[in-house]
């Protein structure tokens, strides 16, 4: 064993990571394969957009939460105004949270968004636009999330850039105070 390579790191939650893969994995793959058992399309787009109806809650609900620490959801106010939500964990739960599931987090968040181009491309190719009504359902669910938790990052780094301020203008604040008062 070599002591000089510093310990893999490895998934803190991988329950939690193999459904974050399991549903994109799923939709795309029956999408895909479909071809060659289904001569229904009705029970291909069914089912795909189930599955991907299905990532889309778990990403959203559940694997952001987890391996991210994020959470979003969009309301309409009063007005009749989208109003987008954000949730995130504290500064120093955020810190802790596992790299490794971050990555894949992120990374076949935008994955399967490429997959569901590529694919709407080549059913552009192939003159099938029933087929693309099925990516375009799967491909809007997929960017709802990838919009939803940039938004939600940005939020996050923006609320830890304000309480470092906050903090530090109050410790420089406190340290005067104490500097120039009267002993």
């Amino acid at each position: 064993m070599d002591l000089s390579q510093p310990p893999v790191e490895n998934y803190a939650n991988p329950k939690t990571c193999f459904f974050h893969v399991l549903f994109k994995a799923a939709a795309l793959a029956f999408y895909i394969l479909s071809a060659l058992f289904f001569n229904s399309f009705v029970i291909i787009f069914v089912v795909t957009v189930l599955l991907s109806a299905l990532d889309f809650w778990v990403v959203k609900n559940v694997s952001g939460r987890i391996l991210v620490g994020l959470r979003w959801w969009n309301e309409i106010n009063d007005l009749g105004e989208s109003v987008w939500r954000f949730e995130c964990l504290d500064q120093e739960s955020l810190a802790r949270m596992n790299k490794k599931d971050s990555w894949l987090f992120w990374w076949t968040l935008y994955l399967s968004a490429v997959a569901w181009i590529v694919l709407g491309i080549f059913s552009l190719i192939r003159f099938q636009a029933d087929y693309l009504l099925v990516i375009g359902v799967c491909l809007t669910l997929n960017i709802a999330n990838i919009v939803g938790f940039t938004k939600c990052r940005k939020d996050a780094k923006k609320q830890i850039q304000q309480f470092a301020t906050q903090t530090i203008a109050s410790r420089f604040s406190s340290t005067l105070q104490s500097a120039f008062s009267v002993v």
